[in-house]
């Protein structure tokens, strides 16, 4: 019998599909006794939910570097990064304007992240919730013919295709800084080294290769529905000091709207990717 095994930590799926809640203490976190559990289920559930824990910032980098190697943001040393709405707290809350549409993180990079870790310092009064689909669980859903049909088909993703979202008529001089952030094609199917498969969709997305753009949108918006559908989907209504971990191998998420003067802060961690799209 080892450690993990005497610890009190209990675990309740939050849907059929996806996104399984963690019951246990800060200290049981921080030892790293549990560390391989959480792996296992962030693999196999895609998201892990843990309730009021109250991290201090300490705390969550402590508990993130057990779990992975710490992935320190662009330009930043080993700390938290804040989400917030405020152009005071995080010069760039407008490129994160993004976030309220389906993505991965990552998809510009050969190796993306291989998890983000979350925790709510201050909640928005309506709104603010963040829902996590599996694309894991959208790829073996499809009937096999379909399998077949996008097994080696190639996507485009680009910052730009993303910003169009938030800025349909963005100036040139925005465009050129937008397209600076270049391209990166990737697998529509990522084979994953455990044998699985999921699907890398997202609004980076930019175009298929090789397919004309009407049938390329097509397919693109058609694939993200089918992976968003409720059966695949969790949404994540927080409360504070709430503490939420993701695949981002694995899943898709977006953040749902809310007032942008509402003051809401998350404060972000991330591990070091550990695997490239494949």
């Amino acid at each position: 019998m080892t450690l993990a095994d005497t610890l009190d930590v209990q675990t309740i799926d939050l849907t059929p599909r996806i996104g399984t809640e963690i019951r246990t203490d800060i200290e049981t976190l921080l030892s790293g006794a549990i560390a391989p559990r959480i792996r296992a289920l962030l693999e196999e559930r895609g998201v892990i939910a843990f309730r009021a824990l109250n991290m201090t910032d300490e705390e969550q980098i402590g508990f993130t570097k057990t779990l992975g190697t710490f992935a320190h943001e662009e330009g930043e040393g080993e700390g938290v990064y804040k989400i917030t709405m405020d152009s005071r707290e995080n010069p760039m809350a407008e490129y994160l304007k993004g976030a309220f549409y389906w993505h991965i993180d990552g998809t510009s990079s050969k190796v993306p992240i291989l998890a983000s870790i979350m925790s709510s310092r201050r909640l928005a009064p309506v709104g603010g919730e963040t829902e996590f689909c599996n694309t894991y669980a959208a790829y073996d859903d499809l009937p096999e013919a379909e399998k077949k049909a996008l097994d080696n088909v190639k996507v485009v993703h680009a910052v730009s295709a993303s910003q169009l979202y938030v800025t349909p008529e963005p100036s040139y001089a925005k465009w050129k800084m937008w397209q600076s952030r270049g391209s990166n094609t990737l697998p529509l199917v990522w084979k994953h080294r455990s044998g699985r498969k999921s699907l890398v969709l997202g609004s980076t997305a930019q175009y298929v290769v090789g397919m004309n753009p009407n049938d390329s949108m097509d397919l693109l918006v058609r694939l993200r529905d089918w992976a968003t559908q409720p059966q695949f989907v969790y949404r994540h209504e927080w409360t504070l000091g709430d503490l939420v971990i993701w695949d981002n191998t694995g899943t898709m998420h977006r953040a749902l709207a809310y007032d942008f003067d509402s003051g809401r802060m998350m404060h972000r961690t991330k591990l070091e990717g550990e695997e490239a799209f494949g």
